[in-house]
C-alpha cells in the first residue's frame, strides 16, 4: 500500500524540495507514500491572489481566509482523511501519533500562515489539529515535513531496511542509547569495551541499561508515562551501576 499525502499550502516549493531529498525521495522512489501538493493560492479568483486579510476586532499580522481552504477542499474530494491542521493548540505530535498516521492508507495536512486559520475552517472541515510543541513557527511547511518524514519512515520499506526504526529514540518509550562507530578509539576517548566484546547478550543488556539510564536522566516524563520502572529494569540499571563502579572484572 503507497501512503497518500495531500498537503494544503502557500507554499508548494518549499514542501516539494525537501521531499524529493535523503530518506523522503528514496521511500518515494520504492512508492512507500505519494505526495499531492495543493497550492491554496489557486484557489482564489482576485489578481492578486489573496489569501488573508486583517483579523476581526483588531490585533497585529494577518489570518488565513476561510474560502480559499474551502474551495480548495471542494475542489478535491479525493483528499486523503484525517484532515490535520498544524496549528500551535494542537496535540503534541508524537512517536505514537506518527505511528498511528503510518498505519493508515493516507491523511491530509493543513499548513497554516499569519497569525493563524480562520477558524470556522478549524470547526467544520478540519478532522484534527497537531502541534510540533511549545513554540511557533512562521508557517506550518516546516512542521508538515517534519510530520510527514516522522510517518513515512515508520511505514513497511520506509527506511529500506525496516529493522532500522525498531531501536531507535521513543519506539519503546525510551530515548536511543548512545551510538558508537570506528576507529575503536579517537583522542583518548575510547569506545566502551562491551560493544567490542562480541558477546551479543551484553550488548543488548548494556544497550538497554543506557537508553533506560538517558531516559530518567533526560525524560523521566517518559518513565512516568510508561508506568515507571519494571523491577527488571531496575536490575539491569542496578547491574550497570555496579559494572561502572567496579569494572567489568569487579
Amino acid at each position: 500500500m503507497t501512503l497518500r499525502v495531500d498537503v494544503l499550502t502557500l507554499f508548494p516549493d518549499a514542501i516539494a524540495q525537501y521531499a524529493t531529498t535523503s530518506v523522503l525521495g528514496r521511500a518515494a522512489e520504492r512508492d512507500v507514500w505519494g505526495l499531492h501538493l495543493h497550492d491554496l493560492r489557486d484557489a482564489t479568483d482576485d489578481p492578486h491572489r489573496t489569501v488573508d486579510d486583517t483579523p476581526f476586532g483588531g490585533g497585529a499580522g494577518m489570518v488565513m481566509m476561510a474560502e480559499p481552504i474551502f474551495r480548495t477542499i471542494e475542489a478535491n474530494p479525493d483528499l486523503a482523511r484525517p484532515l490535520i491542521a498544524l496549528t500551535p493548540s494542537g496535540r503534541t505530535f508524537t512517536h505514537d501519533v506518527a505511528a498511528a498516521l503510518a498505519a493508515l492508507e493516507g491523511f491530509t495536512l493543513l499548513c497554516g500562515r499569519y497569525e493563524g486559520i480562520d477558524q470556522r475552517v478549524l470547526d467544520t472541515v478540519v478532522d484534527d489539529e497537531v502541534s510540533l510543541g511549545d513554540f511557533v513557527l512562521a508557517g506550518g511547511e516546516l512542521a508538515a515535513l517534519c510530520v510527514i518524514e516522522a510517518v513515512v519512515r515508520l511505514c513497511p520499506g520506509g527506511l529500506g531496511n525496516d529493522a532500522s526504526s525498531v531501536d531507535e529514540s521513543f519506539g519503546d518509550g525510551l530515548l536511543e542509547y548512545p551510538q558508537y562507530t570506528k576507529p575503536a578509539e579517537v583522542r583518548g576517548l575510547a569506545v566502551p569495551e562491551v560493544l567490542r566484546s562480541g558477546d551479543h547478550a551484553a550488548i543488548a543488556r548494556w544497550r538497554r541499561a543506557q537508553a533506560l539510564a538517558r531516559t530518567l536522566a533526560r525524560r523521566p516524563d517518559l518513565i512516568a508515562r510508561r508506568g515507571g520502572l519494571s523491577a527488571e529494569e531496575a536490575r539491569i540499571l542496578a547491574e550497570m551501576t555496579i559494572l561502572e563502579e567496579n569494572g567489568p572484572n569487579g
